[in-house]
C-alpha cells in the first residue's frame, strides 16, 4: 500500500484497512515488579508500522471521542477481520501467560490521546482497569502498540492502591458522578494526567514509549498513559500519540 493508497478513505466502512502482519522474529521480554511479571514488551512488533501510521492520518476524519471512556482522546475501531491479525497473535505468543485457555471476545481500535489536562475529567485524572470485576473463571488481558517516533509523547504507567478497596472504590464512583471541583476538593486528586504517585496509588513502574513496541498487560493492574508533557499532544496521527490499543477476554484454563 502506498501512503497515497493509505491517505485516501475518510470513511472507514470503504477504507482499505492494512493488514496487522505481526513479525515472528520479535523477542517478548518481561517487567517484573517485587518477582512478580507486570508486562510484556515486544519491539519491533508489526513488519508494516509505517502503513498503519499513514492509514490513521488518511482516515484522522473518522476518528471519534468516546465521552465515556476513560481514554483521553479519539479512536477509530479495527473491523474485526483486520484485528483479527492481533487477536491470532495474542492467542499464539500471550494467552497462556494470562492462564488463558481460549480467548471469549476481543477487539481493538486506532487512538489517539489529545485532551489537555484542563479538559480531562475526573475519572482520567488517575489510572484505572479494564475491568473492575471479572468473574473467577476468566481473565482479562489488554496491548498497546506504540505507532509515533517521540518518546515524550509518553509511554504506560503502572500503579498499585494505596489504600483498601472499601476507601478506594466509592472513590472511584464519584470519579464517574461528581463535577469535577466537587470530586477534586472530596477525594485531593488533582486535575489533570497523573504521572507521579498520589495519596491513592503508587507508581511502580513505567513502560518508555517507543516506535512499534507492543506492550500486552493484565486488565486488572491499575495503569495510565505516562503523559509528563501533554502540551506535546497533538491530533495529528502522523506526529501524534498514535497507538492500536487491544483488549482481550480469556476463559482460564480449568483447574
Amino acid at each position: 500500500m502506498t501512503v497515497a493508497e493509505a491517505a485516501a478513505p475518510t470513511d472507514p466502512r470503504n477504507a482499505r484497512w492494512p493488514a496487522l502482519r505481526f513479525s515472528p522474529q520479535a523477542e517478548v521480554r518481561v517487567l517484573a515488579v517485587d518477582g512478580q511479571p507486570l508486562c510484556h514488551v515486544v519491539d519491533g512488533a508489526l513488519q508494516n508500522p509505517d502503513e498503519w501510521r499513514a492509514f490513521a492520518v488518511g482516515a484522522r476524519d473518522a476518528f471519534r471521542d468516546s465521552p465515556h471512556n476513560a481514554f483521553p482522546g479519539p479512536e477509530l475501531r479495527l473491523p474485526e477481520p483486520v484485528s483479527a491479525g492481533l487477536g491470532a497473535y495474542f492467542d499464539e505468543r500471550f494467552r497462556a501467560r494470562f492462564d488463558g485457555r481460549r480467548t471469549e471476545r476481543f477487539y481493538a481500535r486506532l487512538s489517539m490521546v489529545t485532551r489537555a489536562p484542563e479538559q480531562l475529567m475526573p475519572w482520567q485524572w488517575q489510572p484505572h482497569v479494564d475491568q473492575l470485576a471479572t468473574a473467577p473463571d476468566q481473565s482479562v488481558a489488554a496491548s498497546v502498540l506504540y505507532l509515533f517516533d517521540d518518546p515524550s509523547l509518553g509511554g504506560t504507567a503502572f500503579y498499585r492502591p494505596k489504600r483498601p478497596a472499601a476507601e478506594l472504590l466509592p472513590m472511584i464512583d464519584d470519579s464517574a458522578r461528581l463535577p469535577p471541583a466537587e470530586f477534586g476538593a472530596k477525594h485531593g486528586v488533582a486535575r489533570g494526567y497523573l504521572v507521579e504517585s498520589n495519596d491513592w496509588f503508587e507508581k511502580v513502574a513505567s513502560v518508555p514509549a517507543a516506535y512499534n513496541r507492543l506492550i500486552v498487560y493484565s486488565g486488572t493492574v491499575f495503569h495510565s498513559g505516562d503523559i509528563a508533557h501533554p502540551e506535546r499532544l497533538s491530533d495529528d496521527p502522523s506526529t501524534g500519540r498514535l497507538t492500536i490499543n487491544g483488549f482481550f477476554t480469556c476463559r482460564r484454563r480449568a483447574r
